[in-house]
């Protein structure tokens, strides 16, 4: 895997997605920033010194090195990027004017080393290494630079701990989602598995308080509809270019979009958010309401609950199992 860009966050102008590709063109990785991560890189980069950050989750984070930049994440692969190539895409991202050092003094064990930066370009600068002494300030920032520290809740990890405690939410508190939040609950829906991955659906992110209250009428009334985030799964078979009959290509599609349902509703559990799945609802007028000849498949309302609740008792399993042998 390399790093290969920055791109915008999926819903709001604040964070980035950290983009790395392999040799096949289904093969990548994204790292999602809410806008502190994203200022706290930045910042590192914009002054050229060495530092850790934690991630939100409390247990991953970037380790930026003078060579070298690793992104220890849980349960997930490292990643890492060459740290001259990450500074250049993500000031370039930011908007931030900078001149590298070419010469550039790092910490390593708590000596300094020097070692001479190339970019890869026909216009390389070239130097010489050199033995240079280290201005106390530069390396007293490398040696003092502290991981930047947050008040947030640890989030839920445990995937299987996420399955057993979640539970539908009919009443939402008001308090708004973090549009980090909201970026991590699309990139779920993203990664969900599809036919062919070709992604044969389409997501409506319903903002609109006229369009949910809408909503509302069109799913019988129910009140919970008009939740915080409001989100529309659609099937679209167009997408799906496999040489099957259409009523194969629109139960792919189906499916596409349910696992996407799935997998957005789990990841908002793991972010400390409710949910309830709406299956009930007039599809005419929901297209009508999107403006979309595409069919609705399900309604996912997601938000803050009023208050915690446990999980319902289910059956059990034994009468949930039929084994074939």
């Amino acid at each position: 895997m390399k790093f290969s860009k920055v791109e915008p966050a999926y819903t709001s102008k604040e964070g980035c997605r950290l983009v790395w590709t392999g040799d096949n063109e289904d093969d990548s990785d994204i790292v999602i920033l809410n806008k502190n991560e994203l200022d706290s890189l930045v910042e590192l980069l914009k002054r050229d010194v060495s530092g850790t950050i934690h991630l939100e989750d409390l247990s991953s984070s970037i380790m930026v090195n003078s060579d070298v930049t690793q992104f220890i994440l849980q349960n997930h692969p490292q990643l890492e990027a060459n740290t001259f190539d990450l500074q250049k895409k993500v000031l370039e991202f930011a908007k931030i004017p900078h001149q590298p050092l070419y010469v550039h003094i790092s910490s390593k064990e708590f000596y300094p080393s020097v070692w001479i930066r190339k970019e890869e370009t026909e216009n390389q600068a070239k130097f010489s290494p050199k033995k240079t002494s280290t201005p106390p300030s530069l390396l007293q920032i490398i040696l003092s630079t502290k991981p930047e520290k947050t008040k947030d809740k640890p989030l839920e990890t445990d995937v299987f701990r996420i399955f057993s405690s979640r539970r539908s939410t009919r009443k939402f508190d008001k308090k708004k989602i973090e549009d980090w939040k909201i970026d991590k609950i699309l990139a779920a829906a993203d990664t969900a598995p599809t036919a062919g991955n070709f992604q044969g659906l389409k997501i409506f992110y319903v903002k609109n308080k006229n369009t949910k209250e809408a909503l509302v009428e069109a799913a019988n009334k129910q009140p919970y509809v008009n939740a915080p985030l409001v989100l529309v799964f659609c099937m679209d078979s167009s997408r799906v270019k496999l040489k099957f009959p259409q009523e194969i290509l629109e139960k792919f599609s189906l499916q596409d979009a349910t696992l996407a349902a799935a997998y957005s509703q789990i990841a908002a559990s793991g972010l400390g958010l409710s949910s309830i799945w709406i299956g009930m609802f007039d599809e005419k007028k929901v297209q009508t309401i999107l403006g979309t000849e595409l069919r609705p498949t399900s309604i996912l309302c997601i938000g803050y609950p009023d208050k915690k609740r446990p999980p319902k008792s289910r059956r059990k399993l034994k009468e949930l199992i039929e084994v074939i042998e």
